[in-house]
């Protein structure tokens, strides 16, 4: 079963790692071509309002309340039946989203108002937002789409096909941003156009393999059929539950708004350096073992069930501590070796490395949430999540009022981590008291393994990257070069160091395999 997991995790982490790359060139791109200005800002509010409800609906809400409804009834029902749910749900969610859709559309400046009040002070930069939005938020329609048609492959087992998709919103962006950009002015508004085109594009890739496993939707509006009902009832909770590190993100945006020019872009570099291990990691795992989890509930394993969330956390701190300690290490070599050219300046670079340590201490909470949180969704529980969520949320806004004064936008970053940890603990803590997880006895040692091997690791990346003014004056490069060899060796010496503590492969098996 564990091999089979961790083949389904590879080809997820696979794909995620070429979406990745791409979206790093892509970011490389916009930082040569567009710099940390008054246009990009625009564009990432404008981009992160719909890609924030992407995540609140399609891959949050949705994906949790859809593939456990979907999981039951490929488990217990006939293939008409499932047909039937598919079409259902297609048409309910379809006629929805458009509703939505229309009316963000024609809401697009009272939205920027709401989620980035402080453009209001700048009318150009207001206006300009205001006009991307309108053309990013049908791209709220056509993922949300992308995310249905993936959560039926994934729960057929199906999982490269919706996790290569992303590949093409980062094609769509580059293509934007180097070809079509010099034809608009100002040129950023090509951005939102190649946001357009790549959901469409996202949404036409998958309809082929829907058809494959003859599960094509035949979309019809049914409210009130009891699958609808079912993955509704599940979903509307679910809203905040599994969400919460993205409403943080949206704070932070609406906050960073109020401080200087380019806050909101210095926050968008840090995210999307914290997004690659968590996409390339906590997410598959994520997306792995949900429909894992709902399978062992559906057939009454709660052995089982504990067992793979059990695997799903070994996993998770083995990737996830020592790309924590790595990222807030070399957060500043980093930015400089990815982003420092063009009108991407040196004080960019500076700003920039402040919100990226801060966000990165986070970094193994918001995995842990992407390993936990399936297992409240995997038994049709929405609820306590969002109980949860609820009270990260309010904590991290309670703490960015007070973080912003002294740190800026590094405040709010730092504000975000801290309120995930919150959220981790209290999901695990629920998981542990009413014995949904058991974790095996072997933890205590596994925990001071991991210790030491990242203690190695952390020493070598702190003494090897040196200070980060060298970085900012280094020849691209020297700076391509000297991070290189400090990903090698950082590596290295974390899996000799793992090693040599006593971690061995079967420590990473599921429990009744080892």
């Amino acid at each position: 079963m564990s091999k089979a997991l961790l083949k389904s995790t590879g080809i997820v982490s696979g794909m995620t790692l070429i979406s990745r790359i791409l979206g790093f060139i892509r970011d490389m791109i916009y930082a040569q071509l567009f710099g940390a200005g008054a246009g990009t800002d625009a564009f990432f509010v404008a981009f992160r309002i719909p890609n924030f409800m992407r995540r609140l609906f399609a891959e949050g809400a949705f994906s949790q309340a859809f593939v456990p409804v979907f999981s039951q009834y490929r488990t217990q029902r006939s293939h008409e039946e499932l047909q039937e749910l598919v079409d259902q749900v297609a048409g309910t969610l379809g006629l929805i989203l458009f509703g939505i859709t229309a009316a963000g559309v024609l809401a697009a400046p009272l939205l920027v108002w709401l989620f980035a009040p402080g453009f209001t002070q700048e009318p150009d930069k207001y206006e300009l937002t205001v006009a991307m939005l309108q053309v990013t938020f049908p791209y709220l329609l056509f993922i949300s789409l992308t995310a249905f048609a993936g959560g039926v492959l994934n729960s057929c087992g199906k999982f490269a096909i919706p996790a290569l998709t992303p590949v093409l919103l980062n094609i769509c962006m580059i293509i934007a941003a180097v070809w079509v950009a010099p034809y608009f002015d100002p040129p950023a508004m090509a951005l939102a156009w190649g946001v357009f085109a790549a959901g469409v594009t996202q949404l036409l890739f998958q309809i082929p393999y829907l058809k494959q496993l003859k599960l094509l939707p035949r979309p019809r509006w049914a409210w009130r059929a009891p699958g609808v009902q079912q993955v509704l009832k599940l979903m509307l909770p679910a809203l905040f539950g599994s969400s919460v590190a993205q409403v943080n993100l949206l704070i932070d945006t609406l906050l960073a708004s109020f401080l200087v020019t380019g806050s909101v872009s210095w926050l968008y570099y840090s995210d999307r350096l914290v997004e690659f291990p968590l996409g390339l990691f906590g997410v598959a795992l994520g997306t792995v073992i949900l429909p894992n989890l709902s399978r062992h509930h559906a057939a009454d394993y709660p052995e089982r069930f504990s067992q793979t969330l059990d695997w799903g956390l070994r996993w998770t701190l083995l990737i996830g501590l020592p790309a924590t300690v790595a990222l807030v290490i070399l957060a500043g070599p980093l930015l400089a070796a990815l982003f420092q050219y063009g009108a991407f300046s040196p004080e960019d670079v500076r700003m920039s490395a402040r919100s990226l340590m801060a966000l990165s201490i986070g970094l193994l909470a918001f995995m842990l949430v992407k390993v936990l949180a399936p297992g409240f969704y995997a038994r049709q529980d929405t609820r306590t999540p969002v109980r949860y969520g609820l009270i990260a949320m309010g904590a991290n806004t309670a703490m960015t009022l007070v973080l912003i004064w002294p740190l800026a936008h590094a405040g709010l970053a730092l504000s975000t981590s801290l309120a995930s940890f919150l959220n981790a603990g209290m999901l695990f803590r629920n998981l542990r008291h009413n014995g949904v997880y058991q974790p095996a006895r072997d933890w205590p040692c596994f925990l001071w393994q991991l210790g030491a091997a990242n203690l190695a690791m952390g020493l070598l990346l702190w003494f090897g990257a040196g200070d980060l003014e060298s970085w900012i004056q280094a020849s691209a490069s020297q700076r391509f070069w000297h991070l290189l060899w400090l990903v090698i060796a950082g590596g290295g010496t974390y899996l000799l160091a793992a090693l040599a503590v006593g971690i061995r492969p079967r420590h990473l098996l599921l429990r009744h395999e080892s």
